[in-house]
């Protein structure tokens, strides 16, 4: 059973308790709820940078990233560099986060928030929308293409927007579908952790132009991107480069001063 096998039977007992003590009717009466989502997929058709930060305090293959800002600070820090969007990880037990660090980065800024989760039920892309992100990611290796329709669905109803992750030609076939808006290639293997830009170059033209592409993972350099826009990519998401610093907004700032002088 890989890490990744792991998470989802996890995520899937997490659900089940959440489900059993806070009601959809809880999750409805939320402020969010009555709100326009702000698109991530327009404002990265019109950025020069395309950088999408993630506020991520470890992973699995890294065990501890940062512990030292709070939430506030760092997509404070993001916004003012002119991220064009912030993914929030809210899994607990792999990742140290969780669903009021997206409430906390809601109530600090004015840009496009992505819950960056393991989704598996409808009732977690309640939970985004109750606590104020704008879109949702759906990991295409998890899901079986009926799942991925449903839950699409289901987030393009509430008004969000769908990033959907794929890894391989085949995750990629069985996913394409009108209710995504973004397709998102990870270059890091799930289930290896291995890390390289290839699956980025490799799997772009077979992504139709109606998705914002976006690569994800393993983007550390001014380089890494320059090689990526001519295969068509327009969202770069980048985490840990940023968060293991002292200064993740700081960081930001600086790396995408020196891509846009590029």
């Amino acid at each position: 059973m890989n890490i990744l096998d792991k998470i989802i039977v996890d995520k899937k007992r997490e659900v089940i308790l959440k489900k059993s003590i806070i009601p959809v009717s809880q999750l409805e009466a939320s402020v969010f709820f009555g709100k326009e989502s702000i698109s991530l997929s327009q404002n990265l058709k019109n950025s020069t940078s395309g950088i999408i930060a993630e506020h991520k305090r470890r992973s699995p293959s890294k065990s501890v990233i940062n512990h030292s800002f709070t939430v506030e600070e760092v997509v404070q820090g993001y916004e003012s560099a002119g991220a064009c969007g912030i993914s929030v990880l809210t899994d607990g037990k792999y990742f140290g986060g969780s669903l009021d660090d997206l409430l906390l980065a809601r109530a600090s800024v004015n840009i496009p928030l992505l819950r960056k989760e393991f989704i598996v039920d409808e009732y977690q892309i309640l939970e985004a929308k109750a606590y104020g992100a704008d879109l949702i990611l759906l990991i295409a290796a998890v899901l079986t293409r009926a799942e991925i329709k449903s839950l699409s669905e289901f987030a393009k109803n509430l008004g969000l927007e769908v990033l959907l992750e794929v890894h391989s030609a085949e995750e990629l076939e069985k996913s394409i579908m009108p209710t995504l808006d973004m397709i998102g290639v990870n270059n890091r293997n799930l289930k290896t952790f291995e890390v390289s830009l290839d699956f980025s170059k490799q799997l772009a033209s077979q992504i139709p132009d109606d998705f914002v592409k976006i690569s994800e993972s393993g983007i550390s350099s001014i380089e890494a991107i320059t090689q990526l826009k001519p295969y068509g990519y327009q969202g770069f998401l980048i985490g840990e480069n940023f968060m293991k610093t002292d200064n993740a907004g700081k960081a930001a700032t600086e790396f995408i001063e020196q891509l846009t002088h590029n």
